[in-house]
This record gives structure tokens, sequence and C-alpha cells, in this order.
């Protein structure tokens, strides 16, 4: 397991457990506070606060990740909005194991290209990039609210090749 700072703490909105519409079979869900996008139509604009929800540790996040046995999805508002922070819990959650999804507004380019959100990709096994887009909305794409979100494996991805995959 990772070695925890006495600081890790991270503001949690809410943690659904047993949902299955944020990635492959049943998940535990972990919706983070904080976005800078504001996309219009977004589907939880309260989440844009990153002084809304809940401190919790990342101790007490896998205690309840550990609890229900799931795999797990991060989601928000925005999982990058606050990278240290979610640096250390994915690294947590994949020191247990888990096969961890992430929702983000950035795309993976921008991700790759910034230094304080690089390294989160190390740890996440698909990342669901892009803004939502509401004239792009979708209820066919799985797992996508919109059209340009893709589903990237950042492990088998690079700027110059994406590795994408549909449902």
């Amino acid at each position: 397991m990772t070695s925890l700072t006495a600081d890790s703490i991270v503001k949690i909105l809410s943690i659904i457990a047993g949902t299955s519409v944020d990635g492959p079979g049943l998940r535990t869900s972990i919706y983070m506070a904080g976005c800078a996008h504001h996309c219009p139509g977004c589907q939880n604009p309260s989440s844009w606060d990153a002084d809304a929800g809940t401190e919790m540790t990342i101790e007490e996040i896998l205690a309840r990740v550990e609890e229900e046995d799931f795999d797990v999805t991060l989601s928000g508002g925005d999982p990058m909005f606050h990278p240290a922070d979610t640096l250390e819990l994915l690294k947590a959650l994949r020191g247990n194991g888990r096969n961890v999804w992430v929702y983000t507004g950035y795309t993976f380019e921008q991700l790759l290209a910034d230094p304080s959100r690089r390294p989160l990709l190390d740890y996440i096994d698909v990342l669901v990039d892009g803004r939502f887009e509401q004239a792009q909305r979708s209820t066919t794409h799985c797992f996508r609210g919109s059209a340009n979100q893709r589903l990237v494996i950042p492990s088998r991805s690079t700027a110059e090749n994406v590795v994408c995959f549909e449902c």
C-alpha cells in the first residue's frame, strides 16, 4: 500500500457503491469536488465548487472502497482539478489492486502536456476525456455523455497515437 501523508485530504461530494453507469461491471464511483470547465448542460453543476462536499482522508476513502470490493471510477467535478490530491488517491487505489477509470474535462493531450497532471496517467486504466459538449450529447456512446469524449487507455497511448476503444 502507498504511504500517505497527513495532509492527504480530498473533498468528496459522494461515494456510490455498486453503480454500473461509470464503467464496466459494478463499480464504486467517487465524485470529487471542483471543476473549472463549467460545461454548458453539465449534469452536476453543483460539483464545480471546490469547497463543496465533505473532507475525507484517503484512508477513509479506501475503507469505503474495500467495504464493497468493487473497482473504482473517479468523477466529479473533475478529479484533475486538484492533481496532487488525486495522485495520492490514485496511487492508493492502484496499490490496493483496483482497476481505475477517471472522467475529466481535459483531453489526454492536455494532460500529457501538463507537468502537474501528467503523472496521474500512470495510475489510470481508462480515461474518459474531453469536456461535455451539449451539441454532441449522446445516449449511444457507452460511458460518455457526448460524442466528442473518448475512452483512452493511457498505458498504451502517446500524444501522437492515442489508443481509444469503443464498447
